[in-house]
This record gives structure tokens, sequence and C-alpha cells, in this order.
């Protein structure tokens, strides 16, 4: 049989058997409570359901849940509420309504109560609401005066409130007392350091080592170290290692306003240095940067930019150890600025050619630099390390040393068991094939920048 649904509520009990038994598999939707309720007065009414039998009742029942999608137990309630009062209507909301005590006069009178004593304490607040009302009998407090303290901040919260008076708190620094904020001033003495920190970089969520720099503010003598975090437990026997390899006396630490570096630890070891402590102030850039600008030209130049895992910081710290930092101090120049000022009192670095010195070179200079010197390291022991190789054979040796160590470290991040050996670690300098052979990705010249648009355009 073939029913139209603008008519199911028009069927009779045999029809509603049959359209049960033919359409098993089928599924009616209504949209709408509203449309659903209807559905259900109209079968109801239609059948006479009130006088149904138990067999009947039940198709009625079936044929009503097939239509509505209904549970059994939702349909049987609505015949119920049919069969009380002839019609199914959505029972109104039963949500608990509780007595409001205060009012939204009352709520604005504390908001302005409180704007006129500045946000006191609840219990003073509170106080002073029984006294309005106790002691100068105004009438309108007559409610307040009951308010507890704990209904007090509800009502500081709630939105009415809130409408009426924000109340906005700006965010307040937190002074910390560790180290002195000021730019370290070493007079022409060797020993005052400034010091920061390199992160090798993170890729798929695996960190890298980081990386401790710290040079010299007179000579540029300039000592390295690596940790795999910077936590206090990993980067304090770093720094004892790197400040015992300096061969004057640690006078002073400076630093940038990181926590790696700002904590009791750090400070109580460079109180027993002796060592005054000072951090970078605000808006004064150049307050580290000699270190800052070492980062770049020889951390990131040696090390690069990609990925090392952190379970390679103690290799990577034994090869500071024993050939970079011996590399930097006694072979590698740096340059040293002539500061001139002119007429108008503004500073002007000359960074002339002839002012180009190694470390171990500027440290001989000063005067009377063998007063300098800590305990146990004399000037003989200085020179026989600047002179044991020159500076080409001493960068061949370093050089040697960071490519095995830096494809091992790749080797071990793809899985290959028999690396190759190239230039460094994605963009670490290094050699490749001959020791004096230039960078891996050499320039190109103008004929070669003429020919590329071409062969694209052929290409093309």
């Amino acid at each position: 049989m073939t029913f139209q649904v603008q008519q199911a509520e028009q069927l009779s009990i045999e029809q509603m058997e049959e359209f049960l038994r033919g359409s098993r598999r089928m599924e009616f939707k209504l949209e709408g409570q509203a449309e659903v309720y209807r559905l259900i007065e109209r079968v109801l009414s239609h059948c006479h359901y009130s006088k149904l039998g138990k067999r009947e009742r039940g198709v009625a029942r079936a044929y009503l849940i097939k239509l509505t999608d209904l549970s059994r137990a939702q349909t049987t309630r609505l015949i119920g509420r049919w069969s009380q009062c002839r019609e199914v209507r959505p029972l109104p909301a039963r949500r608990p309504s509780f007595a409001r005590r205060y009012r939204p006069c009352d709520v604005a009178l504390l908001a302005r109560v409180d704007a006129a004593h500045e946000d006191l304490s609840g219990p003073a607040i509170r106080r002073i609401l029984q006294r309005e009302h106790r002691v100068y009998h105004k009438p309108e407090f007559e409610r307040l005066a009951g308010l507890s303290v704990s209904h007090l901040y509800n009502l500081r919260h709630s939105e009415s409130y809130r409408r009426r008076r924000v109340r906005v708190e700006p965010t307040r620094g937190t002074a910390v007392s560790i180290a002195e904020r000021r730019k370290p001033d070493p007079r022409g003495r060797p020993g005052y350091l400034r010091v920061d920190t390199v992160h090798q970089g993170q890729q798929d969520g695996k960190p890298g080592p980081y990386h401790i720099n710290s040079v010299d503010s007179v000579t540029q003598w300039e000592v390295l170290g690596c940790c795999p975090a910077i936590s206090e437990n990993y980067l304090i026997p770093v720094l004892e290692e790197m400040l015992a390899q300096y061969p004057f006396p640690i006078l002073g630490f400076h630093c940038d306003n990181g926590s790696e570096y700002i904590n009791g630890r750090v400070a109580a070891m460079l109180n027993k240095l002796l060592a005054e402590f000072t951090k970078s102030r605000p808006c004064r850039s150049t307050d580290n940067a000699l270190v800052e600008g070492k980062n770049g030209a020889v951390v990131r130049k040696h090390m690069g930019y990609g990925l090392i895992g952190s379970e390679w910081a103690g290799r990577i710290h034994g090869f500071y150890a024993a050939h970079m930092n011996a590399y930097l101090n006694y072979h590698r120049p740096c340059g040293f600025a002539t500061v001139e000022v002119n007429a108008r009192g503004k500073r002007r670095r000359h960074y002339k050619a002839d002012d180009y010195r190694t470390p171990y070179e500027k440290l001989t200079s000063l005067p009377k630099w063998k007063g300098f010197l800590k305990p146990g390291v004399t000037a003989q022991a200085l020179e026989r390390l600047a002179t044991q190789h020159s500076d080409t054979e001493a960068a061949l040796q370093m050089q040697s040393a960071k490519l095995a160590l830096l494809n091992a470290a790749r080797s071990s991040r793809e899985g290959s068991s028999q690396p190759q050996l190239s230039a460094g670690l994605s963009g670490a300098r290094g050699l490749k094939h001959s020791p004096l052979a230039p960078h891996p990705t050499p320039p190109i010249t103008k004929s070669k920048r003429k020919e590329q648009p071409a062969k694209r355009r052929a290409q093309s």
C-alpha cells in the first residue's frame, strides 16, 4: 500500500499495521517539536485512542514511534499527557527560582561605596555599610547592613556590579635584587666577562644543546661551553669549567636578564670568586653587544643553525675545551676599536688594520700584563700554548675535529651507518676536500647571473 505523509493521521489501525510491516527499514523524521506534537494529537484524535483496546493501542504507539523517531518512554509520556487534557503541549521549564534579597539598586549602592573608599577589603566595607544604617540612619543601606563578607565578594563579581564599576590593575613587574643593573666598567683590566646563550634549535619537538659564550671586555678572550639544557643543574658545572679556563681572575660577570643567569646559584658562585654581578639595562642594546656579535661571528658561523641533539652537548663542550677555545684566543685575530669623540660628544668607533690582533697578543700588550694572571698561570706557559702550532695549523686541526663531530651528529640523526664527509651540518662552515678549499657554496658571478635567466626561459 502507498501512503502520503500528509494523510498519516487518517490511517486506521489495520492500515497502521500494514504500514509498520512494509516499512521496517524506513525512517521518518519531522522538523521541530511543535510539528511532532501536532502530529501526535491528530493521530490520537482520529483513531479515538482512549476507546481502543490494549492491542490496538500498542499498534498506535508503534506507529507514532516510527513517524516521530521518539523513544518508547517519551512517546508513552506524550500519550499520557494527551489522555489528560486532549492536547500535547510542552511543559514549562522547571527551574528553581530563589527570591532575590539584594536588588540592582543595592548593587549600584555597593559599587558607589567601593569607589568612594578605593576598594577596601570585604570586612572593612561590611563595617561601613553597617555604620551607614545604624549610626547615620540611612534607609537605603537597610538591606546592605546585613550583607555578609562572602556574599559581598559575590556581588562584586556579578555582572551588574562589573557594568557599573570596572577596576583594571596593570601587571606589576617583579623586582629581582640579584645583580646590579648597569654597564660594567673594566678600566683597562681584563677579567670583566660578557656572557650570553645561543640555542642550537628545535625540530619536531626535540630540543638542541645550548652554547654558552663568554668574552672578556678588554682582551676579547673568548671561552665557549655547551650544555644540554639551561637549568641550574646543567649550567653551573659548565660555567665553573669555563671560568677556570681564563688565565686571569674573574672580576665581573655581565649578562642579560635571562633567568638562566639571574638566579641564586649563579650569584653564589660569583660571590665565591669575589666578582661583581651586573645585568643589562633596558633600552640599552649596546650593554651586551660584544658577546652578541661573537654569537654570530663565532658560534653560528662554525656550528650553523641545523638541529643537533642535546645528547651531543658533552662532546661539543669537549671540542670547545680541546680545540675551539685555543684557536679563538691564540690564533684568530679580533678587531679592537679606536674610539674618537668629536666636539659635540658623539663617539665614533674606527677599526684600523693595524689594530687587529689575537686575544693573547692583546693581553700581552697591556702594561704590566703579568700582574693580571691568576696564581698558577705563568707567562711561559701561555707562550708555549701560543707557539705550539701556527695559526693555519691550529685552524686545520680545529676544522678536522669539528667536521668529525658534526658528521657524527648528523649520521646519528639520519640513521646512516657510513656518513659522508661534508662541509658541516646545515650551514656550518668548514673544509670540504682540500685544506684550503673555498666555502662549499661559491659566489655567483655576473656572467652566471646572465646565463641563469636564459636557461630558465629555455626550459620553460
